[in-house]
């Protein structure tokens, strides 16, 4: 299995051929698990590439796939975090916890209501909304973590703050955790997914942006960093 590792404007990223040689991997070497897009690649955010140095990044975007491929990384292939986070829990859960953090109260605990119902046998030692207002709020977290031991602990809050708090939880616990984004809102049916046709050409992030003008902000920074790629810059 290829676990080749190539560095994209200082974010390091796996060249994974298949989301189950991830999966594989991961369950060797519990970490925190990234998804590698355009918009973390080249952001000039230090904390969260010094993050991904030491974790596994993955290409969650179809930028991150063209780098790792002009890097010689020809297998790497997408591996979108919005399925990935289900196909984890569909290998682990047998024999694997689970803590949950993300989103609102309410969606939560709708996340944890459907989990039960499509993974009967799951084993979620707890959970709790995304709205951690202080460091008091994250110590009690951390207290409680350490109690439970859970195997794996997803975060959905967005980028960089779930790295950042998956960072600090992974100083006293070990475990696989993994940041997820929107990903429970999309889950409960809040949020609306890309269509397939959309998802199958890479460009989720083109429909959230005509869902969404308002991110145009955010997506700005994908031509320059398309242009970095082509260029061989990274």
């Amino acid at each position: 299995m290829n676990y080749e590792t190539r560095l994209i404007n200082g974010f390091r990223v796996f060249g994974f051929e298949t989301s189950e040689s991830l999966i594989e991997y991961i369950k060797k070497s519990p970490s925190i698990l990234i998804a590698a897009n355009g918009e973390k690649i080249y952001s000039q955010n230090t904390e969260l590439k010094n993050i991904s140095l030491t974790n596994v990044g993955y290409a969650d975007g179809i930028g991150a796939v063209v780098a790792l491929r002009k890097k010689g990384l020809k297998g790497a292939v997408r591996i979108p975090g919005s399925e990935l986070w289900l196909k984890l829990i569909s290998t682990l859960h047998y024999d694997h916890s689970f803590y949950l953090i993300g989103s609102t109260t309410e969606v939560i605990n709708e996340v944890v209501k459907l989990l039960r119902l499509q993974f009967p046998k799951i084993k979620i030692l707890g959970y709790r909304n995304g709205y951690l207002s202080n460091d008091e709020d994250e110590m009690l977290l951390e207290d409680e973590i350490q109690k439970m031991k859970p195997d794996v602990i997803l975060v959905a809050q967005g980028s960089p703050r779930q790295e950042l708090l998956m960072q600090r939880l992974q100083r006293s616990h070990e475990a696989i955790y993994m940041g997820l984004g929107g990903s429970f809102d999309v889950y409960t049916g809040a949020t609306k997914r890309a269509p397939k046709i959309f998802r199958d050409f890479g460009l989720e992030w083109f429909y959230r942006l005509l869902s969404q003008p308002s991110r145009l902000r955010r997506y700005k920074v994908l031509l320059p960093f398309a242009v970095n790629v082509i260029r061989g810059k990274y």
